[in-house]
């Protein structure tokens, strides 16, 4: 899966790349929330019918193939066609190469992101202009810095307009990366870490709980550019480090409940081709390498299907604590941040395109 969304160093638990799935158990998760099968409302996205390369064509540049770990087009595109109309405000602090915000710009909506490493700052706005030279007339904006800092790197023109946040977290330094061969060298990997491993302020290369912390600011972050009943969607995946099985989605719950957020959805998100009888996987050549050798060794571990897609949702109400917060950075850095909600109010999806 060279061009999916930050591989764990070693792949979780998943599906046979050719096992048999009924499409009536896709049918059964599809329909857990009461939706007709032709719905938007599904909890199983098929978001990989076709290549990767295929969703990427034309609208990306040839130098975005490099990053060692892309977001699927069709998974963003997926949440911005469901949680948000034309017109609205779509946000992804940890945006790469801009998938994101591409995908939202393609669909009329307007589009900020944040991107720590400047090299892919400049790939994402060449995507972005690639959107204006093929008539895309679009607001859209990247901006260079640490996502810890939102509150101060973004404008306040964007506090509290974004309807919603696409996102994922990086999985640590180990990516799928690119691949060589060279004569008496055999093969080579190159784009396959984020930055330089010396580089500390780069969440790939801190650690595993301190990333979750610094999720975590990222999150309570987001919440002062939130609009009421805004949500946000990240997408994420459990991995084994030295054979044991990190589950980072529900770390990433426990982040989000930290941070102020209300989970509403847990979704999945394939990475698969869904057969009429069968998933069939777009394993990569380190994914297939590595199950190989896990296989040989005895561990059974199969090619990985699918991704989590944890959803969000910000309260319906901001009080006045919240609009306090951006008067000034200092007011911003010093005041909590409060967030209250109508008594008795659900959420109900009144973001989400008709």
């Amino acid at each position: 899966m060279t061009d999916d969304r930050r591989a764990p160093s070693s792949p979780g638990p998943a599906d046979e790349p050719t096992q048999p799935i009924s499409r009536a158990l896709i049918d059964a998760l599809d329909h857990q929330t009461g939706a007709q099968p032709d719905s938007r409302d599904l909890s199983v996205w098929t978001t990989a019918q076709v290549s990767p390369a295929t969703q990427r064509k034309g609208k990306y540049t040839p130098e975005s193939t490099a990053h060692p770990a892309k977001m699927l087009p069709d998974i963003a595109r997926h949440a911005i066609e469901h949680y948000t109309r034309p017109g609205e405000l779509v946000l992804d602090p940890m945006c790469g190469i801009g998938t994101t915000l591409v995908e939202a710009v393609h669909l009329g909506r307007r589009a900020v992101g944040v991107e720590y490493e400047p090299h892919w700052v400049a790939v994402s706005r060449s995507n972005l202009e690639l959107a204006r030279e093929q008539g895309i007339d679009h607001d859209a904006h990247v901006i260079q810095g640490d996502a810890r800092q939102l509150v101060t790197l973004l404008p306040q023109e964007y506090v509290g307009q974004a309807a919603l946040v696409v996102t994922s977290p990086p999985y640590g330094p180990s990516t799928h990366g690119r691949v060589a061969v060279a004569p008496s060298e055999g093969i080579q990997k190159y784009w396959h870490r984020y930055g330089s491993a010396l580089d500390r302020g780069n969440l790939a290369n801190i650690g595993h709980h301190r990333l979750l912390a610094g999720f975590t600011r990222i999150l309570a972050g987001l919440r002062t550019f939130l609009r009421p009943g805004g949500h946000v969607v990240i997408t994420i995946r459990p991995w084994r480090e030295h054979s044991e099985l990190i589950d980072l989605p529900a770390q990433i719950l426990a982040c989000g409940r930290a941070a102020g957020l209300t989970p509403t959805e847990r979704n999945v998100a394939l990475l698969a081709r869904a057969a009429e009888t069968d998933l069939v996987a777009r394993g990569s050549f380190f994914q297939r390498d590595f199950i190989r050798k896990q296989r040989e060794a005895g561990l059974p571990l199969h090619l990985i299907a699918h991704e989590d897609v944890v959803v969000f949702r910000t309260a319906m109400v901001h009080t006045f604590a919240q609009a306090s917060r951006v008067r000034s950075p200092a007011s911003r850095s010093a005041l909590p941040m409060q967030h209250t909600d109508l008594k008795g109010e659900q959420a109900t999806g009144e973001s989400r395109a008709a």
